[in-house]
Protein backbone atom coordinates (compact mmCIF):
# COMPACT_ATOMS: atom_id res chain seq x y z
CA UNK A 1 0.00 0.00 0.00
CA UNK A 2 2.87 2.24 1.07
CA UNK A 3 4.79 1.64 -2.50
CA UNK A 4 1.55 2.55 -4.43
CA UNK A 5 1.03 5.45 -2.44
CA UNK A 6 4.74 6.83 -2.91
CA UNK A 7 4.60 5.61 -6.67
CA UNK A 8 1.21 7.87 -6.96
CA UNK A 9 2.89 10.66 -5.54
CA UNK A 10 5.67 10.06 -8.15
CA UNK A 11 3.58 10.22 -10.93
CA UNK A 12 1.97 13.65 -9.84
CA UNK A 13 4.83 14.93 -9.23
CA UNK A 14 6.07 14.55 -13.04
CA UNK A 15 2.79 15.64 -14.31
CA UNK A 16 3.42 19.02 -13.23
CA UNK A 17 6.39 18.93 -15.11
CA UNK A 18 4.79 17.06 -18.55
CA UNK A 19 2.06 19.55 -18.26
CA UNK A 20 4.31 22.68 -18.53
CA UNK A 21 6.56 20.91 -21.09
CA UNK A 22 3.56 20.58 -22.77
CA UNK A 23 2.54 24.08 -22.49
CA UNK A 24 5.63 24.97 -24.08
CA UNK A 25 5.23 23.06 -26.71
CA UNK A 26 1.92 24.48 -27.35
CA UNK A 27 3.48 27.91 -27.37
CA UNK A 28 6.17 27.36 -29.52
CA UNK A 29 3.77 25.95 -31.69
CA UNK A 30 1.75 29.48 -31.59
CA UNK A 31 4.78 31.06 -32.75
CA UNK A 32 5.59 28.78 -35.98
CA UNK A 33 1.78 28.64 -37.01
CA UNK A 34 1.33 32.24 -36.38
CA UNK A 35 4.32 32.97 -38.65
CA UNK A 36 3.78 30.79 -40.91
CA UNK A 37 -0.21 32.24 -41.55
CA UNK A 38 0.78 35.52 -41.55
CA UNK A 39 4.03 34.78 -43.87
CA UNK A 40 1.42 33.44 -46.59
CA UNK A 41 -0.53 36.29 -46.41
CA UNK A 42 -3.03 36.71 -43.76
CA UNK A 43 -3.51 40.42 -42.28
CA UNK A 44 -2.40 40.60 -38.83
CA UNK A 45 -5.44 42.43 -37.57
CA UNK A 46 -7.76 39.95 -39.41
CA UNK A 47 -5.66 37.02 -37.85
CA UNK A 48 -6.53 38.67 -34.02
CA UNK A 49 -10.20 39.45 -35.09
CA UNK A 50 -10.77 35.41 -35.33
CA UNK A 51 -8.15 34.33 -33.18
CA UNK A 52 -9.90 36.41 -30.13
CA UNK A 53 -13.35 35.32 -31.44
CA UNK A 54 -12.36 31.58 -31.07
CA UNK A 55 -11.38 32.11 -27.63
CA UNK A 56 -14.97 33.87 -26.86
CA UNK A 57 -16.12 30.98 -28.02
CA UNK A 58 -14.26 28.26 -26.45
CA UNK A 59 -14.27 30.35 -23.27
CA UNK A 60 -17.67 31.10 -22.96
CA UNK A 61 -19.57 27.53 -21.86
CA UNK A 62 -16.86 27.21 -19.03
CA UNK A 63 -17.74 30.57 -18.17
CA UNK A 64 -21.32 30.14 -17.73
CA UNK A 65 -21.43 26.73 -16.26
CA UNK A 66 -18.27 25.98 -14.83
CA UNK A 67 -17.34 29.48 -12.94
CA UNK A 68 -18.65 29.22 -9.39
CA UNK A 69 -18.50 32.66 -8.42
CA UNK A 70 -20.94 35.72 -10.16
CA UNK A 71 -20.23 38.90 -8.80
CA UNK A 72 -22.13 41.94 -9.72
CA UNK A 73 -21.02 43.83 -13.02
CA UNK A 74 -22.09 47.30 -12.98
CA UNK A 75 -22.01 49.53 -16.24
CA UNK A 76 -18.81 51.30 -14.33
CA UNK A 77 -16.86 47.93 -13.72
CA UNK A 78 -17.57 46.83 -17.29
CA UNK A 79 -16.56 49.76 -19.01
CA UNK A 80 -13.06 49.92 -16.94
CA UNK A 81 -12.97 46.42 -18.46
CA UNK A 82 -13.48 47.52 -21.81
CA UNK A 83 -10.64 49.62 -21.12
CA UNK A 84 -8.28 47.17 -20.05
CA UNK A 85 -9.15 45.21 -23.06
CA UNK A 86 -8.36 47.88 -25.54
CA UNK A 87 -5.49 48.66 -23.80
CA UNK A 88 -4.15 45.16 -23.22
CA UNK A 89 -5.24 42.29 -25.39
CA UNK A 90 -6.29 44.35 -28.64
CA UNK A 91 -2.71 46.67 -28.20
CA UNK A 92 -0.12 44.04 -27.48
CA UNK A 93 -1.72 41.43 -29.43
CA UNK A 94 -1.98 43.33 -33.08
CA UNK A 95 1.43 45.01 -32.54
CA UNK A 96 2.29 41.28 -31.60
CA UNK A 97 1.39 39.97 -34.96
CA UNK A 98 2.61 42.94 -37.06
CA UNK A 99 5.97 42.21 -35.67
CA UNK A 100 5.75 38.62 -36.10
CA UNK A 101 5.42 39.60 -39.83
CA UNK A 102 8.76 41.77 -39.92
CA UNK A 103 11.02 39.74 -37.63
CA UNK A 104 10.93 35.43 -37.33
CA UNK A 105 8.87 32.92 -35.11
CA UNK A 106 12.50 32.51 -32.66
CA UNK A 107 12.29 36.14 -32.19
CA UNK A 108 8.97 36.16 -31.03
CA UNK A 109 9.49 33.39 -28.71
CA UNK A 110 12.61 34.58 -27.48
CA UNK A 111 11.26 38.33 -26.14
CA UNK A 112 8.28 36.85 -24.52
CA UNK A 113 10.78 36.01 -21.85
CA UNK A 114 10.63 39.42 -21.32
CA UNK A 115 7.05 39.72 -20.26
CA UNK A 116 7.83 38.64 -16.60
CA UNK A 117 10.63 41.14 -16.36
CA UNK A 118 8.82 44.02 -17.36
CA UNK A 119 5.79 43.35 -15.98
CA UNK A 120 8.04 43.40 -12.12
CA UNK A 121 9.20 47.21 -14.17
CA UNK A 122 5.58 48.43 -14.54
CA UNK A 123 4.19 46.95 -11.05
CA UNK A 124 7.30 49.33 -9.40
CA UNK A 125 6.12 51.93 -11.83
CA UNK A 126 2.29 52.05 -10.61
CA UNK A 127 3.50 51.41 -6.92
CA UNK A 128 1.85 48.13 -6.78
CA UNK A 129 5.75 46.03 -6.00
CA UNK A 130 8.63 47.27 -3.85
CA UNK A 131 12.08 47.11 -4.67
CA UNK A 132 14.88 47.08 -1.72
CA UNK A 133 18.29 47.28 -3.96
CA UNK A 134 19.86 47.17 -0.08
CA UNK A 135 18.82 43.52 -0.22
CA UNK A 136 20.06 40.83 -2.08
CA UNK A 137 16.68 39.86 -3.40
CA UNK A 138 16.49 43.41 -4.09
CA UNK A 139 19.91 43.54 -5.58
CA UNK A 140 19.02 40.23 -8.26
CA UNK A 141 15.12 41.44 -9.06
CA UNK A 142 16.87 44.66 -10.54
CA UNK A 143 20.00 43.08 -12.12
CA UNK A 144 18.08 40.39 -13.66
CA UNK A 145 15.79 43.35 -15.27
CA UNK A 146 18.18 44.66 -16.44
CA UNK A 147 20.26 41.96 -17.78
CA UNK A 148 16.79 40.43 -19.35
CA UNK A 149 15.84 44.12 -21.43
CA UNK A 150 19.81 43.99 -22.16
CA UNK A 151 19.52 40.44 -23.79
CA UNK A 152 16.30 41.61 -25.87
CA UNK A 153 18.10 44.20 -26.77
CA UNK A 154 20.92 42.15 -28.29
CA UNK A 155 19.13 39.55 -29.59
CA UNK A 156 17.77 42.01 -31.81
CA UNK A 157 20.09 44.34 -32.69
CA UNK A 158 23.63 42.12 -32.58
CA UNK A 159 23.75 39.43 -35.40
CA UNK A 160 27.08 37.95 -35.26
CA UNK A 161 28.53 34.81 -37.64
CA UNK A 162 25.82 32.24 -38.43
CA UNK A 163 26.02 29.01 -36.52
CA UNK A 164 26.58 26.82 -39.06
CA UNK A 165 24.49 23.74 -38.07
CA UNK A 166 22.74 23.02 -41.24
CA UNK A 167 26.11 22.05 -43.21
CA UNK A 168 23.93 19.21 -45.72
CA UNK A 169 21.91 22.49 -46.83
CA UNK A 170 24.46 24.68 -48.27
CA UNK A 171 22.44 25.74 -51.60
CA UNK A 172 19.59 26.32 -49.26
CA UNK A 173 21.14 28.36 -46.90
CA UNK A 174 23.03 30.14 -50.28
CA UNK A 175 19.77 30.73 -51.88
CA UNK A 176 17.78 32.10 -48.71
CA UNK A 177 20.09 34.00 -46.58
CA UNK A 178 18.69 35.07 -43.23
CA UNK A 179 15.65 37.83 -44.59
CA UNK A 180 16.28 39.85 -41.48
CA UNK A 181 20.23 40.15 -43.06
CA UNK A 182 19.11 41.53 -46.48
CA UNK A 183 19.52 45.08 -47.99
CA UNK A 184 16.18 47.03 -47.09
CA UNK A 185 15.11 44.56 -45.38
CA UNK A 186 17.33 45.41 -42.00
CA UNK A 187 14.81 48.27 -41.52
CA UNK A 188 11.69 46.17 -41.10
CA UNK A 189 13.38 43.97 -39.12
CA UNK A 190 14.38 46.70 -36.61
CA UNK A 191 11.14 48.20 -36.89
CA UNK A 192 9.72 44.71 -36.00
CA UNK A 193 12.01 44.30 -33.13
CA UNK A 194 10.98 47.58 -31.81
CA UNK A 195 7.25 46.38 -32.11
CA UNK A 196 7.90 43.66 -30.64
CA UNK A 197 8.94 44.97 -27.56
CA UNK A 198 6.27 47.55 -27.78
CA UNK A 199 3.73 44.17 -27.93
CA UNK A 200 5.58 42.72 -24.63
CA UNK A 201 5.42 46.25 -22.51
CA UNK A 202 1.39 46.14 -23.76
CA UNK A 203 1.17 42.42 -22.07
CA UNK A 204 2.87 43.24 -19.31
CA UNK A 205 0.87 46.42 -18.95
CA UNK A 206 -2.14 44.21 -19.17
CA UNK A 207 -0.83 41.41 -16.80
CA UNK A 208 -0.37 44.75 -14.06
CA UNK A 209 -4.04 45.52 -14.99
CA UNK A 210 -5.77 42.39 -14.12
CA UNK A 211 -4.90 42.56 -10.07
CA UNK A 212 -7.26 45.88 -9.18
CA UNK A 213 -9.99 44.37 -11.93
CA UNK A 214 -9.84 40.98 -10.27
CA UNK A 215 -10.62 42.17 -6.43
CA UNK A 216 -13.48 44.06 -8.25
CA UNK A 217 -14.63 40.65 -10.37
CA UNK A 218 -12.84 37.59 -9.25
CA UNK A 219 -14.67 35.27 -11.41
CA UNK A 220 -11.57 34.51 -13.48
CA UNK A 221 -13.16 32.74 -16.41
CA UNK A 222 -16.08 34.63 -17.15
CA UNK A 223 -13.06 38.11 -17.18
CA UNK A 224 -11.31 36.86 -19.67
CA UNK A 225 -14.04 35.66 -21.72
CA UNK A 226 -15.02 38.97 -21.79
CA UNK A 227 -11.88 40.55 -21.92
CA UNK A 228 -11.95 38.48 -24.99
CA UNK A 229 -15.13 39.50 -26.52
CA UNK A 230 -14.17 42.96 -25.91
CA UNK A 231 -11.12 42.31 -27.79
CA UNK A 232 -12.66 40.39 -30.96
CA UNK A 233 -14.85 43.89 -30.81
CA UNK A 234 -12.10 46.52 -30.80
CA UNK A 235 -9.58 44.28 -33.35
CA UNK A 236 -12.71 43.95 -35.82
CA UNK A 237 -13.36 48.00 -35.73
CA UNK A 238 -9.35 48.44 -36.08
CA UNK A 239 -9.01 45.48 -38.60
CA UNK A 240 -12.32 46.86 -40.63
CA UNK A 241 -9.96 49.92 -41.01
CA UNK A 242 -6.68 48.92 -41.87
CA UNK A 243 -7.83 46.55 -44.78
CA UNK A 244 -10.75 47.43 -46.88
CA UNK A 245 -10.20 44.56 -49.27
CA UNK A 246 -13.49 41.81 -48.52
CA UNK A 247 -10.62 38.87 -49.94
CA UNK A 248 -8.79 38.87 -46.75
CA UNK A 249 -11.52 38.18 -44.34
CA UNK A 250 -12.18 34.52 -46.18
CA UNK A 251 -11.46 31.80 -44.13
CA UNK A 252 -11.01 28.06 -45.54
CA UNK A 253 -10.10 24.76 -44.96
CA UNK A 254 -6.26 25.93 -44.89
CA UNK A 255 -3.44 27.13 -42.53
CA UNK A 256 -5.00 30.47 -41.81
CA UNK A 257 -8.00 28.54 -40.12
CA UNK A 258 -5.79 26.23 -38.18
CA UNK A 259 -3.58 28.83 -37.09
CA UNK A 260 -6.63 30.68 -35.90
CA UNK A 261 -8.51 28.22 -34.66
CA UNK A 262 -5.12 26.56 -32.38
CA UNK A 263 -4.68 30.29 -31.06
CA UNK A 264 -7.88 30.91 -29.87
CA UNK A 265 -8.96 27.42 -28.47
CA UNK A 266 -5.73 25.87 -27.99
CA UNK A 267 -3.64 28.68 -26.46
CA UNK A 268 -6.00 30.95 -24.49
CA UNK A 269 -8.02 27.49 -23.29
CA UNK A 270 -6.58 24.86 -22.83
CA UNK A 271 -2.98 26.41 -21.63
CA UNK A 272 -4.68 29.07 -19.26
CA UNK A 273 -5.89 25.60 -17.52
CA UNK A 274 -2.83 23.88 -17.44
CA UNK A 275 -1.26 26.66 -15.97
CA UNK A 276 -3.48 27.62 -13.41
CA UNK A 277 -3.71 23.27 -12.46
CA UNK A 278 0.51 23.74 -12.11
CA UNK A 279 0.31 26.99 -9.84
CA UNK A 280 -2.31 25.44 -7.34
CA UNK A 281 0.10 22.60 -7.21
CA UNK A 282 3.94 23.61 -7.51
CA UNK A 283 3.35 27.22 -7.47
CA UNK A 284 4.35 30.36 -9.88
CA UNK A 285 7.98 30.58 -10.18
CA UNK A 286 7.83 27.03 -10.88
CA UNK A 287 5.74 27.49 -14.28
CA UNK A 288 7.39 30.57 -15.34
CA UNK A 289 11.05 28.48 -15.22
CA UNK A 290 10.07 26.54 -18.17
CA UNK A 291 9.11 29.39 -20.37
CA UNK A 292 12.81 29.15 -22.38
CA UNK A 293 11.42 25.94 -23.66
CA UNK A 294 8.98 27.28 -26.07
CA UNK A 295 12.55 29.33 -27.46
CA UNK A 296 14.24 26.13 -27.74
CA UNK A 297 11.55 24.70 -29.28
CA UNK A 298 10.75 27.05 -31.84
CA UNK A 299 14.31 27.85 -32.93
CA UNK A 300 15.20 24.05 -33.53
CA UNK A 301 11.43 24.05 -35.70
CA UNK A 302 12.10 27.10 -37.36
CA UNK A 303 16.17 25.97 -38.41
CA UNK A 304 14.64 22.90 -40.11
CA UNK A 305 11.33 23.57 -41.82
CA UNK A 306 12.47 27.33 -43.00
CA UNK A 307 15.80 27.10 -43.37
CA UNK A 308 16.05 30.03 -40.55
CA UNK A 309 20.11 30.93 -39.84
CA UNK A 310 20.68 31.02 -36.56
CA UNK A 311 23.76 33.32 -35.37
CA UNK A 312 25.80 33.44 -32.11
CA UNK A 313 24.57 36.92 -31.20
CA UNK A 314 21.10 35.70 -31.16
CA UNK A 315 22.56 33.00 -28.96
CA UNK A 316 24.17 35.15 -26.80
CA UNK A 317 21.03 37.38 -26.48
CA UNK A 318 18.81 34.45 -25.42
CA UNK A 319 21.40 33.74 -22.95
CA UNK A 320 21.45 36.86 -21.58
CA UNK A 321 17.31 36.60 -21.51
CA UNK A 322 17.08 33.23 -19.95
CA UNK A 323 19.98 34.85 -17.27
CA UNK A 324 18.20 37.51 -16.46
CA UNK A 325 14.83 36.32 -16.38
CA UNK A 326 15.79 33.69 -13.58
CA UNK A 327 17.69 36.46 -11.25
CA UNK A 328 14.21 38.30 -11.57
CA UNK A 329 12.55 34.83 -10.81
CA UNK A 330 15.16 34.32 -7.60
CA UNK A 331 14.68 37.15 -6.21
CA UNK A 332 10.89 37.29 -6.38
CA UNK A 333 10.78 33.78 -4.85
CA UNK A 334 13.26 34.73 -2.14
CA UNK A 335 10.99 38.14 -1.19
CA UNK A 336 8.15 35.85 -0.99
CA UNK A 337 9.81 33.22 1.17
CA UNK A 338 10.49 35.82 3.74
CA UNK A 339 7.34 37.53 3.57
CA UNK A 340 5.82 34.49 5.02
CA UNK A 341 8.15 33.94 7.20
CA UNK A 342 7.85 37.27 8.91
CA UNK A 343 3.85 37.92 8.39
CA UNK A 344 2.57 34.25 8.43
CA UNK A 345 1.30 34.61 5.16
CA UNK A 346 0.94 36.12 1.69
CA UNK A 347 -1.94 38.45 1.52
CA UNK A 348 -3.21 38.35 -1.93
CA UNK A 349 -0.73 36.61 -3.98
CA UNK A 350 -2.49 34.20 -5.55
CA UNK A 351 -4.85 35.59 -7.31
CA UNK A 352 -2.58 38.01 -9.00
CA UNK A 353 -0.08 35.54 -9.61
CA UNK A 354 -1.80 32.85 -11.94
CA UNK A 355 -2.73 35.74 -14.72
CA UNK A 356 0.98 37.02 -14.41
CA UNK A 357 2.59 33.58 -14.47
CA UNK A 358 0.47 33.35 -17.89
CA UNK A 359 3.30 35.38 -20.03
CA UNK A 360 2.54 34.88 -23.42
CA UNK A 361 0.10 36.26 -26.13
Amino acid sequence: MNSILRDAKVMQNYSSYAAMFFVQLIYAGMALLSKAAIAKGMNPFVFVVYRQAFATIALAPFAFFFDSKNPTLSYKLLFRIFLVSLCGLTLSLNLYYVAINYTTATFAAATTNTIPVLTFVLAIFFRLERVSIRKLHGMAKVLGSVISVSGALVFAFVKGPPIKLMKWYPETQNQSPDPSMKGSSIEKWIKGSLTMLAANTAWSLWLVMQGPIMKQYPAKIRLTALQCFFSCIQSACWAIVAERNPSAWKLGWDLHLLSVAYCGVIVTGITYWLQVWVIEKKGPVFTAIFTPISLIVTAIFSAFLWKETLRWGSVGGAVLLVTGLYGVLWGKKKEEKMSVETNGQNLDAKEEIILECITHH
